[in-house]
C-alpha cells in the first residue's frame, strides 16, 4: 500500500508511539493488560497507515479541457448558485464534497491552468459537513485561471482535522488531477464554477478524487 509524503510525520509518530506501547507490553506481567496494550498498538498502526493510503488514479479516458474533475474523494452534500465575489466575481455554482476519516484525504487538481489566487484563512473547526463551515471553519481558499474559465475551490478543516496540506502558491502552472495537498482527519472541499456549467454529479453521491467528473463548462 502507497503512503502519501503528506503524511510521513504522523506516520513517524505513529510508529514510535506503537513501539513504545509494545516495550510496555512486553515488560507488564499482567497477561490481560499485555494483550490490551498489544491490540491497541495493532489499531494504532493500521488505522494511521489506512488514512495516509494514497492509491493511483486514472483521470477518465477522452477528458475535455472544459470538464472539471473531483479534487476529493468523498460524498457531495451539497449543490447550489451562489455569487462568488473573491475570484470568480460572478454568478457561480457550488459543489461541496464531505471528506470521513475514512474516504481517501489525498487532494488532486480539478482543472489545468494557473494558480492565480491563494489564501489561508485561519478560523473555527465546526462539523465539516454543517454548511457554515465553508465560511467559518480553518481553509485554504486556491483560484484556478484555466484558458477558457476560473474556478475556485477550498480545502476546509472540519471538526476533527487540525491541519491543511497544501503545496500550492500563487503563479503555479498546474495540471488536472495532479496531487497538491491533504486535510489531515476529516474534512470538507468546495469547488466554485462558472454558472453556465452541466453539473455531472448529485446531492449523496460518492465521488474519487481524480476521476469522477463534476461538471462541464459550457462555451
Amino acid at each position: 500500500m502507497r503512503l502519501t509524503v503528506y503524511g510521513r510525520d504522523v506516520v513517524i509518530k505513529a510508529l514510535v508511539i506503537t513501539l513504545l506501547i509494545d516495550i510496555i507490553a512486553l515488560i507488564i506481567p499482567n497477561e490481560v493488560l499485555k494483550l490490551i496494550l498489544l491490540v491497541l498498538s495493532v489499531l494504532l498502526i493500521s488505522f494511521t497507515l489506512f488514512f495516509f493510503r494514497d492509491p493511483k488514479r486514472h483521470l477518465p479516458e477522452n477528458i475535455k479541457e472544459n470538464e472539471i474533475i473531483s479534487p476529493a474523494d468523498g460524498k457531495v452534500i451539497i449543490i447550489e448558485e451562489i455569487q462568488e465575489n473573491e475570484f470568480l466575481k460572478s454568478n457561480s455554482k457550488l459543489i461541496g464534497i464531505f471528506l470521513s476519516p475514512l474516504n481517501v484525504h489525498v487532494n488532486r487538481i480539478p482543472v489545468s491552468g494557473k494558480v492565480a489566487f491563494y489564501q489561508y484563512i485561519k478560523g473555527d473547526y465546526i462539523a465539516a459537513f454543517n454548511h457554515k463551515s465553508s465560511e467559518t471553519n480553518e481553509r485554504t481558499v486556491i483560484g484556478i485561471e484555466g484558458n477558457k474559465f476560473k474556478v475556485l475551490f477550498k480545502q476546509v478543516a472540519g471538526f476533527v482535522a487540525r491541519r491543511i496540506v497544501c503545496a500550492l502558491r500563487t503563479g503555479d502552472n498546474v495540471r488536472i488531477g495532479e496531487k497538491f495537498g491533504m486535510i489531515k482527519f476529516g474534512s470538507r472541499v468546495d469547488v466554485i464554477f462558472p454558472s453556465n456549467s452541466n453539473i455531472r454529479v448529485s446531492v449523496n453521491q460518492k465521488v474519487i478524487g481524480g476521476e469522477t467528473i463534476l461538471a462541464e463548462v459550457l462555451s
